[in-house]
Order: structure tokens, then sequence, then C-alpha cells
């Protein structure tokens, strides 16, 4: 049987476009045509766009007047517009992590660490609404790009999980570097939040799926997030910090640590961490341990590769792992690092969901799981940890 062929477009052109873009190339199940990019900087996306032999697009209608998929690889102040666009069209909206957020209300003095944290939830909660109903009303449907979910270590937890009628009683994990390159990053008006948002939506959105992925297993349904209790802080801040050039510190409104403590409806728990101040590459992993077996999910890095170098400079050429200080001394370089985070299982698992309507990991319900969790942490947080109720999609 010949494959199906999609449309696809690329809003944004920036490092998540990049990494989408190779994503796609990598899809095998369905027959891709990339029909164009677009971008409200003209420069970007036509040098985006000649790189990669596609078309600059001088509208965001013009290019989804090409597309059966589109990717919105922006910042999460847009992802709400653009998806409901799509939508609307019945266009297939990809809509990298978080699916949406609070970026402010608009005012010049917005500051995201003294807004209250109960009104941005209930922003939050509102944007949610109009994307489900939106979805509910589309021949199309919302895709989560949370590349965890597909991510190889955390597919086969599933298995063990499903195979095995596990019952997990606690999940740890975490998300850390020493800091985003982004310059926008460090205002809440841009980012829709700090690092508790993005960078604790990752291991938060992969443990809510593996836990509705054993309710589903033993014939009880999926299980939700109950209640959250969260601490945040701007540790890069602090009076008494000691710079030393290697940490980045010039955050304007937002949080550079965090950690989440999750009960589900079950009374099983997890808790989640996330921050800026870690050294040494990107540190991303899941713990679980369940009544019958324990497994720890270690995404970024991991030792199928261990090298030793003597001088920085021999490497000079060779990508080792993201994030990583120096390339001098042993390190564990990644074979396929992107692999290793799920990027192209992730785009597979889209494109076959969008042409054959193949049944999905990463949806709108997730999605909405996981920023309802994160932003009544925010205000857990702005309560001093008093517990939250989390409101489930």
């Amino acid at each position: 049987m010949a494959k199906k062929k999609i449309r696809t477009g690329i809003v944004g052109a920036g490092f998540a476009a990049t990494f989408h873009f190779e994503a796609i190339q990598r899809v095998h199940g369905v027959d891709v045509e990339v029909v164009g990019v677009y971008s409200p900087t003209p420069e970007r996306r036509d040098r985006f766009a000649q790189h990669r032999g596609i078309t600059s697009c001088a509208s965001l209608e013009a290019l989804l007047d090409r597309c059966d998929i589109v990717h919105v690889c922006v910042p999460v102040a847009r992802h709400e517009a653009i998806a409901l666009q799509a939508l609307e069209r019945n266009i297939y909206p990809i809509v990298e992590k978080p699916i949406t957020g609070f970026c402010g209300d608009g005012s010049a003095e917005f500051r995201g660490d003294l807004y209250s944290k109960e009104r941005a939830l209930e922003a939050v909660h509102q944007s949610l609404a109009r994307l489900l109903e939106a979805e509910r009303r589309s021949r199309a449907r919302i895709l989560y790009a949370e590349n965890w979910v597909y991510a190889p270590a955390i597919q086969k937890e599933r298995e063990i999980v499903e195979k095995t009628g596990a019952q997990i009683l606690w999940m740890r994990g975490e998300e850390s570097h020493s800091g985003s390159h982004s310059t926008t990053y460090g205002y809440w008006k841009h980012s829709g939040g700090g690092v508790m948002l993005g960078k604790g939506c990752h291991p938060l959105t992969a443990a809510l799926y593996l836990k509705r992925k054993e309710g589903g297993a033993r014939g009880a349904g999926a299980i939700h997030p109950r209640s959250v209790s969260a601490r945040i802080h701007t540790l890069t801040s602090l009076p008494g910090f000691r710079d030393k050039g290697h940490i980045r510190k010039d955050y304007f409104d937002i949080d550079d640590f965090s950690t989440m403590h999750v009960e589900f409806q079950d009374g099983t728990v997890a808790d989640i961490f996330a921050s800026d101040i870690v050294l040494g590459g990107i540190h991303n992993w899941l713990e679980v341990a369940a009544n019958n077996h324990r497994t720890i999910c270690n995404i970024n890095p991991t030792n199928l590769l261990q090298t030793y170098n003597p001088v920085d400079e021999y490497l000079r050429d060779v990508y080792v792992v993201e994030k990583t200080g120096t390339k001098q001394g042993w390190s564990n370089p990644s074979p396929d690092e992107d692999f290793m985070n799920g990027f192209p299982q992730e785009m597979e698992a889209f494109y076959r969901s969008a042409a054959y309507q193949e049944p999905l990991e990463s949806d709108s319900s997730l999605a909405g799981d996981a920023i309802s969790t994160i932003f009544s942490a925010y205000v857990s947080a702005e309560r001093q940890g008093r517990a939250v109720e989390v409101r489930n999609f």
C-alpha cells in the first residue's frame, strides 16, 4: 500500500523549528512534504527557508493554506492563537510544550513573580477550555509535542507497567541544566512561567503519562493528579550567590529552582525537580518505584558511549551532548541524542496518527493535566507550599 502524503508547515524559525525539521526527515510511515515556513521576522524565515530549500511564506494564513499539519514552534504566548487557527481549518497543530501558559496582563509593569498565581491559573484554565472546545469542533486533533512521552526509556517502562500489572507507588524525576541561551527566557511575559514550567513540564508529563497507562492496564481508567504542593526559588538572585560565570543569573522575574510534590487520585505520589543551576550538561531522568519493580530512566546523559579526551581542542568539531561546559576529561557523547530524547519517535507517531488515525499517546488531555498541575503548583508556592487541588482535563 502506498504511503499517504501529508503537507506540513512550520511556524517559527528558531531552535525548536530546527529540531522539528530534522525530526520530520526521519518520518518513515508517511510521505511528508514540508511546504513552507512562516516567521514574523522576514530575515529569519527567509534564511531558514533558503537553507532547507522550502518556501518562505509572508503570512501565517499563506502557510496554513498549504498545510495538513502545522508545527507550532514559537514562544508559548502564541501557542493558543496559532493552534486555534489551525483547528478551525481542520489542520493538525503539533504544539510544542507547554501547550499554553500565562504571559502577563499586557501592562508594561507586569512582573510574573509578583502577579497573583490564582489569577494566572484561572487564565490558563480558560485558555485550555478554548483549545479543547476548538479541538472538539474540528476534524483535526492537537498533537502535543512532549518528547519525553516517546523517549525509549519511558516507553520501555510503559511496557513493563502494562505487561506486569504494576502499581506505581512513587516517581521522582528531574530536568536541569545551567540556564537557557534564549535572551527572552528570563521574562515571564515571554516564556509564560519560570523553570517549573519550562523544564518541570517534561518529567512531570512523563510521570502523569505513566500513571494514566497504569490505570488503563488495570482496567481502572486513567489515574489523574489530585493535588500538588510546591516551592520555587531564584537562587542566583540571592545576595550571597557567588557568580563564577558558569551559571546564568540574569533572570528578571522567573524562578530558577523548583520542586513539585504531586499526589494522584489513588494516593500515590511523584516528586519533580527542575532547575537552571546544574552544571555538566542536561540532567534528565525519571525513577519509578513500583510494587513489583524499580526503573531508572536515564534520558540524558546516558553511558552508551564513554570517551576520555585529554585536550578540549581535540573535540572542537565534535558534538558531545547538549549544554556540557567542557569536552575535556571523561564524557558521555550521545550517539543519537534526538533518538534518546524521543524526537523522531514523536514525529513518526504524530504523522501516523494524522494520516491513519492511529492512537495518540501525547494528546490534549495529557497536555491539559500537565499545565493545570504546574500552575496549581505556582499557586501552592505562593501559599508557601500548601497543597492545591488540581483540575483535570
